[in-house]
């Protein structure tokens, strides 16, 4: 149709789907109202433009599904489908047959064809846009609609181009597109389970650590990656993520509550720790001092059992209670270990008189004189037992040597008795009087806590009392 100046005033009803989210975006449609310098009636006996060269026929193949659809615009050949007389009428064709769709008067009919031709591209892309979108499995619901909008504007579109074919390929997407809607809502559903499972493994995951899980850092460490899965994942119903979301926080606020509640009662634990520690650091500090190496080594060891059994203290509490504990510890054993080593110093020395003592009276010969004998016994015993102890080891070869030399005047004794009955009576005093002698001097290195010397002087004391014993049975049986 024209307008009152006679220019071509055609519409293109058709409307333009909006793309979606990654999806091709399409090429402007070309208004079906030529440009003022196109519909300008030419001037008289001016010269006509040339035709546009057709462009080559291409039609639209089926739509093939692609991750990013890009629509290459389709080329026809508009003089296959229709027609521009040269009074400008423009013609389509179609399966209902002829009809007119506008009048072109801004050029020659070449130009017209081409101009309605190009339209008819534009409408192509359009749905070859809808196509891609469609495979691509974008919003089929809004792809129906537009396909179903567009294809109403067909039976009056002014183009010209193979409008059955565009119409068979909206029919075709109006029809696929409630499979394609059916196939997107069972893929979202199935999505939608798969994040609902793992949300609720993660949930479940949480809960198990919420109630079990004594490995506290390992533990929280696992929530926090549980934490970055969680927000990983996208597509769950809105009720049920409120849902799992809950039980995951209250699972994690309950391992928190737990854990605090451990390391509370750690803390209590560790302060009694730490004041049974240092009651036994004053303890230690006060047996430092003995000398009593025995019993205060004893009393040590016990502070020590005690000492493990009262658990940890706070880290640098303990360590510093434990050298506090320890140095009085070393302080005893230290003056233990230096009185010992002392000790046995002296009895080295002890040893070593004994040895010369025991060279210097070794000549004693009751043949040669028995009282010489025994007073030099006397002397030999009596500086014996003013040098003292000797060690462990050498003790039963010293005291070995000394018996010998005992025995020898023993025996010469025994003999002179047995020979000398007048001089038996007064042998037996003398014996009676050693005994109370090594009684005498028993009973002193008790009062003064030599045990072992007391113990040696009885037994010396015992030895006497059978030699008196002897005599005086010797001589009450003569």
């Amino acid at each position: 149709m024209t307008d009152n100046n006679g220019n071509e005033k055609a519409t293109h009803p058709e409307s333009t789907p909006t793309p979606q989210p990654g999806a091709a975006v399409p090429a402007p449609s070309v208004s079906a109202t030529p440009s003022p310098a196109a519909t300008a009636a030419p001037r008289p006996g001016g010269p006509r433009r040339k035709p546009e060269s057709p462009k080559p026929h291409a039609m639209p193949g089926p739509a093939v599904a692609h991750p990013h659809p890009v629509v290459v615009p389709s080329v026809s050949d508009p003089s296959q489908w229709g027609r521009v007389d040269e009074d400008g009428t423009a013609w389509v064709k179609s399966a209902d047959g002829e009809r007119v769709i506008g009048s072109w008067q801004a050029g020659d009919a070449a130009e017209g064809l081409a101009h309605f031709g190009r339209r008819y591209d534009d409408l192509a892309t359009e749905v070859a846009l809808l196509e891609a979108r469609l495979a691509a499995g974008t919003d089929a619901r809004k792809t129906k609609t537009a396909a179903t909008a567009l294809a109403e504007t067909l039976p009056t579109a002014a183009v010209i181009g193979d409008l059955d074919g565009l119409t068979a390929r909206l029919q075709a997407i109006i029809e696929h597109s409630d499979e394609a809607a059916a196939h997107a809502k069972e893929e979202k559903d199935r999505t939608r389970h798969e994040q609902t499972e793992r949300k609720e493994a993660l949930a479940a995951e949480a809960e198990q650590i919420a109630n079990e899980s004594t490995q506290w850092k390992v533990a929280g460490d696992r929530l926090r990656e549980i934490l970055d899965e969680w927000k990983t994942i996208r597509g769950v119903d809105r009720k049920v993520d409120d849902a799992l979301w809950r039980r995951f926080s209250k699972a994690r606020e309950a391992f928190n509550r737990r854990r605090g509640a451990h390391f509370a009662d750690l803390d209590r634990e560790r302060a009694a720790a730490k004041g049974r520690k240092e009651e036994l650091c004053v303890r230690a500090e006060e047996l430092s001092g003995s000398t009593d190496w025995s019993g205060t080594a004893a009393v040590f060891r016990d502070l020590l059992t005690e000492w493990k059994a009262a658990g940890r203290a706070p880290r640098e509490a303990d360590e510093q209670l434990w050298r506090r504990f320890k140095a009085a510890q070393d302080v005893f054993f230290a003056a233990r270990n230096s009185a010992a080593s002392e000790r046995d110093h002296e009895f080295e020395q002890n040893a070593s008189l004994k040895e010369e003592l025991l060279k210097a009276y070794e000549h004693i010969n009751p043949d040669t004189g028995l009282d010489a004998a025994r007073n030099g016994l006397r002397e030999l015993q009596e500086k014996w037992d003013a040098i003292g102890k000797v060690p462990r080891e050498r003790m039963h070869d010293l005291e070995s040597r000394l018996r010998a030399i005992e025995k020898k005047v023993r025996e010469a004794v025994d003999a002179q008795w047995r020979r000398t009955d007048p001089e038996a009576m007064a042998r037996a005093a003398q014996f009676r009087e050693r005994v109370a002698q090594f009684e005498e001097q028993a009973a002193k290195a008790q009062a003064a806590g030599k045990t072992r010397d007391a113990e040696k002087a009885l037994e010396q004391a015992k030895q006497w009392r059978e030699w008196a014993e002897a005599a005086e049975g010797a001589v009450s049986q003569r």
